[in-house]
């Protein structure tokens, strides 16, 4: 009965991610843009710009120019002249997908993505991300001891106007200030606005078991409207709802592990936005191209004033700790999916462990036993139960030869020694269902963590988000479930009683494709509750034994 209760609760878990798949593609399908799309969106952009007089000028191409190179102790950037865009950024303490000895790549403006950050001013003879820019140096370094690099690039403006753009990039921060600096040297009060954008592409990952994956995409969070995601496809078809101006919040691309966003609001530091109004804008642009930024009024500099404004620029992994101390709401970019009201505290918990014992691997096997000891009560009345059934399991072979064929009368008289003895047949299945949420949480955890990303545990696991090398932990696993079938009650049936046999090896062969991490929870779970079931087993058997002497 155990192991058919363990079947169901494995078939209905890939049930549920086999419909969460289909919800998803049908939910986030892959933008595709056709020549009479594209037209569509030319002309839609067109109306959008004319009708507001300081809307972010459309990008046609990334044209290369002189390359300012920037090496902290967290990144390798790029600044291009040609209007001064963060091009290249590389994640210098993460490794790539495909060879971890390489930095991961996130921003790029060639290769197999294209995702740039730009920023410009509108008004007359002002810069936008279509002027060259000028610096002192070609390249910039963090030397020891060095908390920040500031490097400033400078570009013409109307007559007796000095621009300049300045990126600060800290120590230990993924965060980068971007700062205009406009000195009014004319003789006129100077009126301009200023915008932030990303570009990027509409490639989609699908980095999970079964096609599912977590959002690929533009997200917003205002204070009025808190967190809101919104797909590629809505905005191709000109179908985004989202909040067009504010005086808070943040834009980003969201992509899996990691994320970049301009912060208007953000938890240390002024608003970018205050007084004014942020509009913020999401378009889509030819050859599966989107924009999403925002454009943000300056106030008048009058002549012979200076004027400063700082936006700060995200560019990392969606490490929690570093997230929630960015801005309000920047912590909800990392994407637990529909399952993150169990998978958020599970990470918590496991975050806290790893602190102690600074091992994501041992912390699995820690959370594991706790949550063991809190569902401990309920194993033990499953335990207890099905105990119970495995002594009636002679007297059902009686039954079954008695009423032979007949399976009405077989199965009164089951349910009548069920009442009899006092056991219920579905006690063994609460424990299952609870654990049912748990395991997928624990999935969507390990999906989102970046934290677990390349984390080894120990000897042959180097890496507890993807599949165990060796398929050690799957068989294990299957070695686990076979065991628990000896511990539990028989079928009836002979035919049935084979194939329950096979059935955890069969199954098993699912969790050679899971993540180590989750097969090592779940093997931890299997052993604990192995050794739990063997205890009350033989505990209900010796008092049977002794009853009956």
């Amino acid at each position: 009965m155990d192991t058919k209760r363990l079947i169901l609760f494995i078939a209905l878990s890939f049930s549920i991610l086999f419909f969460w798949q289909k919800y998803m593609e049908q939910r986030y399908p892959q933008p595709k843009t056709t020549a009479s799309a594209t037209a569509a969106i030319a002309a839609s952009n067109s109306a959008s710009t004319t009708a507001s007089t300081a809307a972010a000028p459309e990008t046609s191409g990334l044209v290369k120019g002189q390359r300012i190179t920037v090496t902290t102790d967290l990144f390798r950037a790029e600044i291009d002249s040609n209007g001064g865009d963060l091009r290249h950024v590389e994640l210098l303490k993460i490794g790539a997908t495909n060879d971890p000895s390489k930095p991961f790549v996130l921003l790029q403006d060639s290769g197999e993505h294209t995702y740039v950050a730009q920023t410009g001013l509108l008004g007359e003879g002002m810069p936008t991300h279509k002027s060259v820019f000028s610096s002192a140096q070609a390249s910039y370094t963090m030397a020891e001891g060095q908390n920040e690099i500031a490097v400033r690039l400078e570009a013409p403006g109307p007559a007796g106007v000095k621009i300049a753009k300045i990126y600060t990039f800290k120590r230990d921060e993924y965060l980068v200030d971007v700062k205009y600096e406009i000195v009014n040297g004319g003789t006129a009060p100077l009126t301009t606005s200023a915008y932030y954008r990303l570009i990027r592409d509409g490639k989609v990952e699908n980095p999970g078991m079964f096609g599912t994956h977590t959002f690929t995409g533009p997200a917003l969070f205002t204070q009025e409207d808190k967190f809101q995601k919104v797909e590629f496809d809505k905005i191709t078809k000109g179908e985004a709802k989202f909040r067009p101006s504010a005086n808070n919040g943040w834009i980003a691309m969201i992509q899996h592990y990691f994320v970049s966003g301009w912060i208007f609001s953000p938890n240390n530091g002024s608003p970018a936005c205050t007084p004014t109004d942020c509009r913020f804008e999401m378009k889509a642009l030819p050859d599966n191209m989107f924009s999403v930024g925002a454009v943000i009024d300056l106030p008048k500099i009058e002549a012979g004033a200076k004027f400063e404004r700082t936006v700060p620029i995200f560019v990392g992994p969606q490490e929690s700790r570093r997230l929630a101390a960015v801005a309000p709401g920047f912590d909800l970019v990392k994407d637990y999916g529909m399952f993150k009201i169990f998978s958020q505290p599970l990470f918590a918990v496991l975050e806290f462990i790893h602190g102690l014992v600074g091992n994501w691997g041992w912390s699995i096997i820690i959370v594991t036993l706790l949550l063991k000891a809190a569902f401990f009560p309920l194993a033990s009345a499953s335990y207890r139960s099905m105990a119970k059934m495995r002594l009636l399991a002679p007297r059902m072979e009686e039954l079954k030869k008695r009423h032979g064929e007949d399976r009405v009368k077989f199965q009164q008289s089951v349910m009548e020694m069920y009442k009899t003895e006092k056991v219920n047949p579905l006690g063994g299945c609460l424990p299952m269902l609870v654990q049912i949420p748990v395991f997928i949480g624990f999935y969507w955890m390990l999906l989102a963590a970046v934290e677990l990303r390349q984390a080894p545990w120990a000897f042959w696991i180097h890496d507890l988000s993807v599949k165990d090398p060796l398929y050690i932990l799957p068989l294990i696993m299957a070695a686990s479930m076979y065991v628990q079938t000896m511990l539990s009650p028989p079928p009836p049936d002979p035919m049935q009683a084979k194939m329950m046999k096979w059935m955890p090896i069969i199954f098993s062969v699912f969790f050679f494709f899971f993540p180590a991490g989750l097969v090592l929870y779940w093997v931890v779970n299997n052993v604990l509750s192995i050794i739990q079931q063997y205890v009350i087993t033989k505990k209900i058997e010796n008092q049977a034994k002794a009853a009956k002497s």
